[in-house]
């Protein structure tokens, strides 16, 4: 199974730290600078939206130069390959994964010389998968999980309020196991779970598991 990333909307508090994060991290590996994920709003709560790292990835299989593929339990996207076709952003079906640009840092934004007519000005951007500009490379980006750092994704780490949590196959393993553990009990009804210390507590009998 591959890993994920997961956001309680109870907990978060869209702060936006997860986002500046996630481009932090990517800039001081040379990558993009785009946040792999956004932090969605709606009256009464907040959540980020980021890659689901699907087991059948739509996105994998509609990439042409397969820039897109299974590594380490999540779905990675390598830049280098990238072709900026956007079919992975279309093929996603939550809206994960959005068009970033680059182009040679040696390249100023107005090459003309003084002899030549003014450059244009850029377009109005309408969104990342149709705004276009003349020397930009189109890339993809979708989140990679921080493979690159030992810790584990950024965004986990800077959440205020631990609201972004990584799953694996582990911990659906464990939560599975309480989930059974719970139901053999009796009077499942009047017992709750402690998750801060992991037992089960007993209101009526006063027992202890």
């Amino acid at each position: 199974m591959n890993r994920f990333v997961i956001a309680d909307p109870q907990l978060c508090i869209g702060c936006n730290t997860c986002m500046a994060a996630c481009s932090e991290a990517h800039r001081l590996q040379g990558l993009q600078t785009e946040p792999r994920l956004v932090v969605m709003r709606s009256a009464e709560e907040s959540a980020p939206q980021m890659c689901h790292q699907c087991e059948d990835a739509p996105c994998a299989t509609v990439c042409p130069v397969n820039a897109i593929r299974r590594e380490d339990e999540a779905i990675v996207l390598n830049e280098s390959l990238c072709i900026g076709c956007k079919l992975c952003a279309i093929a996603c079906p939550f809206g994960a994964i959005t068009l970033s640009g680059s182009k040679p840092l040696d390249i100023p934004l107005d090459v003309c010389t003084p002899l030549a007519a003014p450059a244009p000005c850029p377009p109005r951007a309408i969104s990342p998968l149709l705004d276009w500009r003349p020397g930009i490379r189109a890339v993809a980006v979708k989140c990679d999980l921080c493979s690159f750092r030992p810790e584990g994704p950024a965004c986990i780490d800077t959440c205020p309020t631990s609201a972004i949590v990584l799953v694996s196959d582990a911990e659906l393993a464990k939560a599975s196991a309480r989930k059974r553990q719970l139901a053999s009990l009796p009077n499942s009804g009047s017992w709750h779970a402690q998750s801060a210390t992991g037992t089960v507590a007993a209101t009526d009998e006063g027992q202890k598991l």
